[in-house]
């Protein structure tokens, strides 16, 4: 582990306590009007709200709601940082709420379940503690307000609107961030804890489909049919094996059939049945590997059936690489900020996704998590995110807040040195 002298800023998290009730309100703001998809325009009239009065640029595109806030210092950057980004995601997902809170979600079939709600927050609150030291930074902070990241690609899209800088960008002598940090609550995690890790954080998530497709007739004749439910049924044993055969058990893939759709009545043979599910992957050359493997098992036992299987993949995100620097920074940081009992190194990948992905894979950075379990209370109890009762121990927030703020500075101060 890297050693890094003490910051001037240990301050931080006193800052983030003070200003803890704005963080809250807002987060049940944004709660109680929960938005989905890329266009996010309550959520993003509530950001600009918080944030008038703060010296900051902004910036849009045409393809979302989604801004790019950014803080100049009064001091001049320095090669190769120069430029940080701190990223929060706003929107929710499509469910129903159940936890009877006071600001629950006022919008039927809607309920920030993934913690985007404090994502948000916490980055405002961010946004306020640097501002309120502009005199000290040098260099530029930009505050990602992402729309999409619930399988609509956001990240992606705002990269391609240009709003991040590089190659995309409308103006001239634009450069990406030299450095990219994110947070991403976990409320089954013990109470103010951050937690990261080197390389694969998360993974990438593809869906697939596959339809066999057959020759249907009467369900007391299968000899003059086509059967496709037989050869659907041994797709699906011969995927798991496929997954424990051609694959090192140490090397995390997962395979997963959520669906299986055939059939209209107890007499009648289909003509096809349809396999639906996900694959979770932690490297590129997996991800390829297992599509490829889904494509020639599904298309072996199809024709072994004297029938055709047709497989089609939609890929989702990318696999979250966090950059080993990025993540002894913010190890350092959680040190400095909130105590070195705070900090925890996660040994293994988690297997859901991320498009905070689309990021990491152009600038260096890492996402890590915090810990927002009711304090004191046994939080491996704790309903996880994307659970109807999902709750969130808000006086953990400040922590959160405190410690973007001391990525972005601790990085324009010393880089990932």
């Amino acid at each position: 582990m890297r050693y890094y002298p003490p910051m001037p800023n240990a301050d931080l998290l006193d800052s983030a306590h003070a200003i803890a009730d704005n963080i809250v309100a807002l987060r049940r703001a944004i709660h109680a009007e929960p938005e989905l998809g890329l266009h996010t325009p309550l959520t993003q009239a509530k950001v600009r709200a918080a944030l008038a009065h703060l010296p900051l640029e902004w910036r849009c595109g045409p393809s979302t709601t989604g801004e790019v806030a950014v803080l100049k210092g009064a001091r001049p950057g320095h090669p190769g940082r120069s430029r940080v980004l701190l990223r929060g995601d706003m929107d929710a997902l499509p469910m129903p709420e159940q936890t009877g809170l006071e600001f629950a979600s006022t919008i039927e079939g809607r309920m920030h379940a993934c913690g985007h709600d404090t994502h948000t927050a916490m980055l405002v609150g961010a946004a306020e503690l640097l501002a309120s030291r502009q005199a000290d930074l040098a260099g530029e902070v930009m505050f990602m307000f992402q729309p999409g990241e619930e399988g609509y690609h956001g990240a992606r899209f705002m990269l391609e609107d240009g709003l991040l800088g590089g190659k995309n960008s409308p103006r001239a002598d634009d450069p990406l961030p030299d450095a990219a940090f994110a947070l991403h609550i976990m409320p089954n995690a013990p109470h103010g804890l951050v937690a990261g890790k080197p390389g694969a954080l998360l993974a990438a998530a593809d869906q697939f489909e596959i339809t066999i497709r057959g020759r249907g007739g009467h369900a007391s004749m299968p000899h003059d049919t086509l059967d496709p439910v037989p050869a659907a049924c041994a797709i699906v044993t011969a995927l798991q094996a496929m997954v424990t055969r051609r694959f090192n058990a140490a090397d995390a893939v997962v395979v997963t059939v959520t669906r299986l759709d055939a059939g209209t009545a107890h007499n009648v043979i289909p003509d096809h049945a349809t396999l639906r599910g996900t694959m979770r992957t932690l490297s590129r050359e997996h991800r390829h590997l297992v599509q490829r493997l889904m494509r020639e098992t599904a298309g072996g036992i199809a024709a072994g059936h004297g029938i055709t299987a047709e497989v089609e993949i939609t890929e989702g995100f990318p696999v979250t690489l966090c950059d080993g620097r990025a993540v002894s920074l913010g190890r350092a940081v959680t040190h400095e900020v909130l105590g070195a009992e705070s900090w925890k190194d996660l040994p293994t990948p988690i297997m859901g996704a991320e498009d905070f992905s689309y990021v990491l894979e152009q600038v260096p950075g890492a996402m890590f998590f915090l810990g927002v379990a009711p304090s004191g209370e046994d939080w491996s109890q704790c309903c996880g995110i994307h659970s109807s009762r999902m709750m969130v121990d808000e006086s953990a927030l400040p922590r959160g807040t405190a410690v973007l703020a001391g990525c972005a500075m601790h990085f324009l101060e010393r880089g990932f040195d």
